[in-house]
């Protein structure tokens, strides 16, 4: 679902785990009782609403400006790439296209590739379109599931956010916790600070933070502590909450030697609910 909206690798890992830390619980006293069992609703409710929205976005189209640097140790710059593709729905399967890469038009080798999987997407029968949404139905419930046992949980108090009421919560992981999918395993490496929307019980900011580093890729990229990575949320139709920025700041190693900074920048827009024409446009593209 999310391929492009946390990125690839390095953002896929560090966002998956940091945006769904809408955990624990307070110490249980008595003068804290009533606000443990908000609490508790409050991050239910949450882990509830998440998967509800992420599931409704999957009828949007939507337009993705995808800005990447490296940097080596003394800031400069080694690298640089800017993409901006739009995502369609196929046989109401969402389908990514490529727009332009660095000001550019794709190329005929990239129009090719991407013509052959739209046909190939067009050609599935139903049961093969029925295997897609399962899979992806469990992949976003196993970012999900271990959440309120994964961490410990804080209400820092109320706060408005864009316009908005919202509880700020900070989330650390939940010492001996035992992970039991492969998102979990990354739980233990993060922490973070989320502003929750009161009205909808939906994320409209998160900023989190690796505490411990990790590896990606078979050990070649490892991701060092005080990694940084932000999302940000909106709400579209005045019905679903989807994401309209994704900052992610990571120090890095590759194969335990070369050490780099990336970041990325991933910002939405044009936000369409699908209708029966879901055809391909590239008349419209993020400045």
């Amino acid at each position: 679902m999310i391929k492009r909206m946390l990125g690839i690798g390095v953002t896929l890992l560090v966002a998956s785990a940091v945006p769904l830390a809408h955990q624990d619980t307070l110490p249980v006293n008595a003068e804290n009782r009533s606000q443990v069992v908000d609490l508790r609703q409050i991050i239910e409710s949450s882990v509830a609403a998440t998967q509800r929205h992420w599931r409704t976005r999957l009828h949007y189209t939507y337009l993705e400006r995808d800005a990447n640097r490296r940097l080596d140790v003394d800031g400069l710059v080694r690298s640089e790439e800017v993409e901006i593709s739009r995502t369609i729905l196929v046989n109401d399967v969402p389908f990514e296209q490529l727009v332009q890469r660095n000001g550019q038009p794709p190329s005929a080798w990239e129009e090719q590739r991407q013509n052959e999987a739209l046909n190939k997407l067009k050609r599935e029968t139903p049961t093969q379109r029925a295997e897609r949404v399962r899979h992806w139905e469990e992949e976003t419930s196993s970012l999900v599931r271990e959440v309120p046992e994964a961490f410990d949980f804080q209400l820092l108090g109320q706060e408005i956010m864009n316009g908005r009421a919202a509880y700020a919560l900070h989330a650390t992981p939940h010492p001996g916790y035992q992970a039991r999918g492969r998102y979990g395993k990354l739980f233990s490496k993060v922490e973070g600070k989320l502003w929750i929307d009161k009205e909808d019980l939906v994320w409209i900011k998160v900023e989190g933070e690796v505490i411990q580093p990790f590896s990606i890729g078979l050990f070649l990229l490892r991701l060092l502590r005080g990694s940084q990575i932000t999302v940000e949320q909106t709400r579209v139709d005045d019905r679903i909450w989807v994401p309209i920025r994704v900052e992610v700041r990571a120090a890095a190693q590759i194969l335990l030697l070369k050490k780099l900074v990336i970041e990325r920048v991933l910002t939405y827009s044009d936000y369409k609910r699908a209708g029966a024409d879901v055809a391909a446009t590239r008349d419209s593209v993020i400045p």
